[in-house]
This record gives C-alpha cells, structure tokens and sequence, in this order.
C-alpha cells in the first residue's frame, strides 16, 4: 500500500490564514470510526480547539456530516456551531437561521433495510431525516447483499441517490450534498468572501472537495482512498494534532 501524504504543514498554514472559512467533516475527520455510530468518542481538547479556530475566523466555521444537526449539538456541547447535517439536508447558519430542504418519501426504502436488518442482526439501519443507511461494519461479508439490495431499493424510490461510503450504504436526496451545504454557507455572513478549506474522508465529501477547489479553496483528504482533494492527511489523529497545535497559536489570548 502507497504511504499517504502528510499535508499537515499546509494544513495548518490554512487554517492560521485570516481569510479562511473552515469546514469539518464529522465522522473519520474529527472523530475515529466506530463499529456503530453512537461508537465514535471525541477526543480531548478538540471542543476547546474547535472554539477558538472558530472564534479567530470570526465564526465562519462548520461542520458538514451526514448526521443530523441535533447530533451533533450534542456531540460537541456546550459548543454550538453553524452545522449542516444530512448531508445537506439540515442546515443552521452562523445566525442561528435553520434550513431544511423537501426530500422524497424514504419510508419504502426503510421498510427494505429494516426487513434485511431482521434477518441478519449484525446490519444497522438509520433513518434521518431523508435518508436511510444501512451499516454492516459487524458484518462486512454482507456488502454485496446489501448493496444489491439497497439499489434495488433506492431505484423504485425517484429523487434518492445511492452513496457507497466505509461500511455503509446510504440513500439520500439527490439534489442535496456537502458542495451544496458549503455553497449555502459561503453566501452568507460570515464566511462570504473567504477562501474555504474543507476536510472529509468518505466518499460522501467528494461533492465538497470538488465545489470549493472549484472556488479557489482546499479540500483536505483524510485516510487513503482515491479522492480530488488536493491535500492529504494520514488519519483524523493527525487531523486533531493539526487541529490542536493551530489552537496554541496564533489563536492563543
């Protein structure tokens, strides 16, 4: 396997830069992946890291997660931050001002990924707003069964996309996702007129990489995988040490 590139340098010179707008990733950015999505513990320091990067670039900074917002308030409590969550779906902006786009019925897509769920327990269903994914990182021999499953799902179900992301299937709207959710943001105090950096790791941040390179930003890609971020880290535990060492300085009192 090729070694990953260590961008961590440029990393942290974006994140020092006065003019950036920050955007994370939830899961496999900040956070590890944990056999189950209440698994994921977040590590110390990162809440107070995140307020003062957040509070050096006058607020423009957000999370982008496939988790709804209401989870990641509570993650990161009592910090509260301009959040898109869904993918997009969800959306609260620096001014507190919440968005929530039409999505299409999932409810024939929820009962097939419960159904297959009843038969083999170690699958996972979340349902969200919107969306439905089907987890099988206890048992990854059912990927096949349950891609075949969830695209025969998502086909008789207009208006649904199938992303294929680490251990999970999931079917979301199709008109909405992260380069969107960024796209949101960037047009609204405080983050218009910045230059975006946003870090991901799945195949579900692709859509954001691509939009705010497009821009004139940075996508920051986290773990190994093909991917047109233009920078690389290792792992989130190279992220948080970015993540930290940009908290003591300059954003120090």
């Amino acid at each position: 396997m090729a070694e990953i590139p260590d961008d961590s340098a440029a990393l942290l010179q974006l994140l020092s830069a006065p003019g950036s707008a920050v955007f994370f990733d939830f899961d496999g950015t900040l956070v590890d992946l944990a056999p189950t999505p209440d698994g994921v513990r977040l590590e110390a320091g990162v809440v107070d890291a995140l307020m003062l990067l957040a509070r050096w670039h006058g607020g423009a900074l957000a999370l982008v997660s496939g988790r709804p917002v209401a989870q990641i308030d509570a993650m990161l409590a009592p910090l509260i931050l301009p959040v898109a969550g869904v993918h997009g779906v969800e959306r609260r902006g620096a001014d507190g001002t919440r968005h929530v786009a039409a999505t299409p019925d999932v409810s024939s897509v929820l009962a097939h990924a419960r159904a297959l769920a009843a038969v083999y327990p170690g699958l996972l269903v979340e349902h969200k707003r919107g969306a439905v994914a089907l987890h099988y990182r206890l048992a990854p021999e059912l990927e096949q069964l349950c891609l075949q499953e969830m695209t025969l799902a998502v086909q008789a179900c207009p208006g649904l996309l199938l992303l294929h992301g680490k251990m999970v299937l999931e079917a979301k709207p199709a008109a909405t996702d992260k380069g969107g959710a960024i796209a949101a943001f960037m047009a609204e105090a405080p983050f218009k007129g910045r230059r975006p950096v946003f870090a991901g790791d799945d195949t579900t941040d692709e859509a954001g990489f691509a939009y705010v390179q497009q821009i004139g930003g940075q996508g920051v890609k986290v773990g190994s995988g093909p991917s047109a971020a233009s920078l690389r880290l290792a792992s989130p535990d190279v992220l948080r040490t970015v993540l930290l060492a940009a908290s003591v300085s300059p954003f120090k009192e």
